[in-house]
């Protein structure tokens, strides 16, 4: 018995040593492929743009790279959106006005669309505080706590949006209140959104089944929605206290959508717009693909998912984003354009890009050279 249990251990052992030998990459072209995104990114857009989630999800991958390389012109590009919003998401100063339902004017305060520029602002604080770069963050998140609201996350995308929000702020003040409101709000979102039998999240409380269904009668799990989710997640579980009383539950969570995550991926290594309905809107889609390829990169870099079984499937989604994704001039193709579902017929090729696609594709490759390095 003891022999086979050997025997079994060495085949796994010499099974992930033959993958790497084949199929990882070196450090110096992962961080090549980096710069070579990023560059043609910020080469053809300005950085003074609204501070909208679209935008600020760009950014959050643009500071991944900047905590990498400490890299002082993908910095500066930063610094300069944020000195261009005045530090702040949305910008009204009468509070009896805020709200948080959706909307693009600056009376939506507590929108999380608006918040999600919050995590870049804080990142720049670290590499040099000063306070007035999270002053409108504390403003913000808390006057939120101070209301008995606990529904300002109701679709899947705000939990990339604004929980890392919330474990940042923590980190920064000791105030506990941020992860005390943090379960509170991410457990009214699972009581919406989450399916318990799949482990994974619908986009919102309009699309869970039987309600919604996909073009064959499938449950309709939107990849890019479900990406925010895990991508989140991995966000809070690195800032969250290891002992913090609910760490088990986002964990949980986390693992869960890991395994469905596993289970739904096409041999070619992306995932389809509708995750378990690859007929739905079949073809490859980047924005989804990468945010769970940097979902997986992080637990195995972190010690929460088994190597062995997960690295497979990371490096396939990886390999997919820098040799499909990623065309010659540094461009990343095949994002679904915004939206908030998977659209039978919706056109999605090589010239479909987009700030937030950009920004997942960074994060993913971080987590790929943190990996190398490790």
């Amino acid at each position: 018995m003891r022999n086979k249990i050997y025997i079994s251990f060495l085949m796994a052992f010499f099974a992930i040593v033959n993958l790497k030998a084949q199929d990882l990459p070196s450090k110096k072209e992962v961080l090549n492929i980096i710069d070579k995104a990023n560059t043609y990114w910020q080469s053809n857009k300005t950085p003074e743009v609204r501070s909208f989630w679209d935008n600020a999800a760009y950014h959050t991958g643009n500071m991944e790279v900047v905590s990498l390389t400490k890299n002082e012109k993908y910095r500066k590009y930063s610094e300069a959106w944020a000195i261009h919003n005045k530090w702040m998401g949305a910008k009204s100063t009468d509070k009896t006005k805020w709200k948080y339902r959706y909307g693009e004017t600056d009376d939506h305060v507590l929108f999380g669309d608006w918040q999600i520029c919050f995590q870049t602002y804080i990142d720049l604080y670290h590499l040099n505080p000063e306070d007035y770069k999270i002053a409108r963050a504390k403003e913000v998140i808390d006057y939120q706590m101070s209301t008995s609201a606990n529904d300002y996350w109701w679709w899947a995308d705000g939990l990339y949006m604004a929980m890392p929000v919330m474990t940042k702020l923590y980190k920064i003040t000791g105030n506990k209140q941020y992860l005390d409101k943090l379960y509170e709000y991410f457990m009214y979102a699972n009581s919406i959104m989450y399916d318990k039998e799949e482990k994974l999240y619908y986009r919102d409380a309009k699309y869970p089944y039987p309600k919604h269904k996909s073009a064959n009668g499938k449950k309709d799990f939107w990849a890019r929605g479900d990406g925010w989710v895990f991508a989140g997640l991995a966000k809070v579980l690195k800032d969250l206290p290891k002992n913090d009383k609910h760490r088990k539950e986002y964990l949980t969570k986390y693992k869960g959508m890991a395994e469905a995550i596993l289970k739904s991926q096409q041999k070619e290594g992306y995932w389809t717009r509708s995750m378990l309905d690859p007929e739905h809107a079949p073809g490859c889609e980047t924005s989804g693909t990468a945010f769970f390829t940097y979902g997986l990169l992080w637990g195995i870099n972190n010690g929460y998912l088994n190597e062995k079984v997960y690295l497979p499937a990371a490096l396939k989604g990886w390999n997919y984003l820098v040799r499909t994704a990623l065309q010659e001039s540094g461009k990343i193709g095949y994002v679904q354009p915004i939206g908030e579902r998977a659209i039978p017929g919706q056109i999605v090729d090589k010239n479909s890009t987009a700030n937030f696609g950009v920004g997942a594709f960074l994060l993913a490759n971080c987590e790929m050279y943190r990996f190398l390095k490790n």
